[in-house]
């Protein structure tokens, strides 16, 4: 697991955290990495548009499976 130190951390946001933390009857930390990791997670719409992206970025194949399988059985 990775560690990680944030700095400058305004006050009024670490007593907020302090509250939540309170308020869920967990630790800071663990509020922390609570909310880390909810706030990194991709939304489906996230995803979904970068499939998109990602199936934008691709050549379509010219080439017939068919043809790929039966030159593959030839060698």
């Amino acid at each position: 697991m990775a560690t990680i130190i944030v700095r400058n951390l305004d006050d009024e946001v670490a007593e907020r955290l302090k509250l939540q933390a309170r308020l869920r009857g967990t630790s800071l930390e663990q509020e922390a990495r609570r909310l880390l990791t909810e706030g990194t997670k991709l939304s489906r719409k996230e995803i979904a548009a970068e499939a998109a992206a990602m199936r934008a970025r691709q050549r379509p194949s010219t080439v017939s499976s068919v043809d790929l399988i039966r030159e593959d059985r030839d060698r």
